[in-house]
C-alpha cells in the first residue's frame, strides 16, 4: 500500500482559484445552497461567515477529498496528479470520483485514457458550463505536467 500524499500548496491554489469566496450563502447553478470556497454541508439561506471560517471549511472539505483520493487510488501517483485527483474530487464530490470511468482507467494504469475523462464533467443541467470547462482542462494541464516536466 502506498503512503498517504497530501495536498500541495499548488493543488490548494488550483481548489482556491475556481471556487473563490464568498460570505454570505448563495444557490450554486445546481440550487445547492453554498458559502465560502464551495462548502456546502448544513449550508442554508441567510447563512453568512467569517474569513476566518471559510477557510477553516476549506480545509475541512480539502481533507475529505484527500481522504477520498488516498482511499481510492491503487496506483502510485505524482504530486500534480494527486492534486488535480483532489480539485476533481474536491468539486464533484468523493461519490462521483468513486463511480468514474477516470477513476477506473487510473486504477487500470491507463493514465491518458484517465487524463481524457476530466473534460467529460463540465456539464450542469445538461448544458456544458464554460467555468467548469476551464476547470476541468487545468486539471488536465495538473494531471498531465508531471509527464511533460513541468512540476507543481
Amino acid at each position: 500500500m502506498n503512503p498517504p500524499m497530501t495536498y500541495s500548496t499548488a493543488g490548494e491554489a488550483l481548489t482556491e482559484q475556481f471556487e473563490g469566496c464568498k460570505l454570505a450563502a448563495y444557490q450554486d447553478q445546481k440550487g445547492v445552497w453554498t458559502i465560502g470556497y464551495g462548502h456546502t454541508a448544513g449550508v442554508k439561506e441567510g447563512d453568512t461567515c467569517t474569513q476566518s471560517q471559510a477557510a477553516q471549511w476549506l480545509m475541512q472539505d480539502i481533507q475529505i477529498a484527500v481522504d477520498a483520493v488516498n482511499r481510492l487510488v491503487t496506483t502510485d501517483l505524482t504530486q500534480p496528479e494527486f492534486n488535480s485527483l483532489v480539485d476533481f474530487c474536491f468539486n464533484l464530490g468523493a461519490g462521483n470520483f468513486e463511480g468514474s470511468t477516470l477513476l477506473k482507467l487510473l486504477n487500470a494504469g491507463n493514465i491518458t485514457g484517465a487524463a481524457a475523462e476530466f473534460d467529460k464533467w463540465d456539464h450542469c443541467g445538461g448544458q456544458v458550463v464554460a467555468g467548469l470547462l476551464r476547470r476541468r482542462q487545468a486539471e488536465t494541464d495538473e494531471f498531465l505536467s508531471s509527464a511533460t516536466g513541468v512540476d507543481s
